[in-house]
């Protein structure tokens, strides 16, 4: 994995919503929002999130303290100023005292303090980036984080890899708690540049959007080395044919054993059109010498 920020790109997207009244903090959230969500190896079915930490004008004209964050069911991939909702970020970071917010409580809550009433609702990891005090934050669930947290021995193997620059969190179902107990880990270890949340996915930090970004490619890329090392196969190749038969051959058969007898007519039979699809990953599966499991 590798960084694909540009700055001429980050520049033109400041640009281009300056004039929209958008300012800068965001457009580059924007910009980098955008890059995580294209990405399919980091957003595993679309989740994650990202904020930043800025001031604006709310209704009142006053200048407040938000945190833009990530509005639930925007895409990533193609986020605009409007998917980052600005909650007020001094109501958040009270909530920390409390001792527990059921999600329904926690959901009202963050509405009652957007700035524009009429925005989405922010994410429900929002208490989780309020707590962490670096101004930009990303979230995302990375497939190769994913392939080492889901292992029996995750955690352990995490805290050997990232070696003291990433917080490990324990699983717990994102909330709530899951903000606390980020922040808690994050407080023994402030110097960290990130989040690992076992059996979730990984948090990264910067004072630039540029800067977390990098730290969540930089992270995820050790993890994919990590994965490649002594890497065993997961299907045994069987011993096959060094060539395929030909469609044309093949067809017939197939559509023969997948053909159902049509009730309405004796001796009718429903016969079904095919789609045949071949890549590098259909082939490792099927020539598996477990196919038959």
């Amino acid at each position: 994995m590798h960084s694909r920020y540009v700055e001429r790109d980050a520049e033109a997207m400041v640009d281009r919503y300056a004039r929209q009244g958008v300012a800068t903090d965001v457009a580059l959230r924007v910009y980098t929002t955008r890059l995580l969500g294209q990405d399919p190896a980091l957003v595993l079915h679309g989740g994650g999130n990202t904020s930043v930490k800025t001031v604006v004008a709310d209704l009142g004209g006053q200048d407040t303290e938000v945190l833009s964050v990530k509005g639930t069911g925007w895409d990533m991939g193609s986020m605009e100023p409007a998917g980052m909702p600005a909650v007020r970020l001094a109501p958040l970071l009270a909530l920390r005292a409390r001792a527990e917010l059921a999600d329904e409580e926690m959901v009202r809550f963050q509405r009652a303090n957007l700035i524009d009433p009429m925005a989405p609702n922010p994410s429900v990891e929002t208490l989780l980036h309020a707590f962490v005090p670096h101004k930009f934050v990303d979230h995302t669930h990375s497939v190769a984080i994913l392939s080492l947290t889901d292992q029996p021995d995750g955690e352990k193997i995490c805290a050997e890899l990232y070696d003291g620059r990433m917080g490990i969190v324990p699983y717990i179902m994102p909330g709530f708690a899951l903000a606390k107990k980020s922040a808690e880990v994050f407080e023994a270890a402030p110097r960290a540049e990130g989040l690992i949340l076992h059996k979730h996915g990984i948090f990264t930090f910067g004072a630039s959007a540029r800067e977390a970004y990098e730290r969540m490619i930089e992270m995820v890329a050790l993890a994919e080395a990590r994965l490649r090392r002594a890497r065993k196969a997961v299907f045994v190749t069987a011993q096959l044919p060094q060539t395929c038969a030909p469609l044309a051959s093949v067809a017939p058969i197939l559509r023969g054993a997948c053909s159902l007898a049509d009730p309405r007519h004796e001796g009718a039979w429903r016969r079904l059109i095919l789609e045949f699809r071949s890549n590098d990953a259909i082939r490792n599966f099927v020539n598996g010498a477990d196919v038959a499991r």
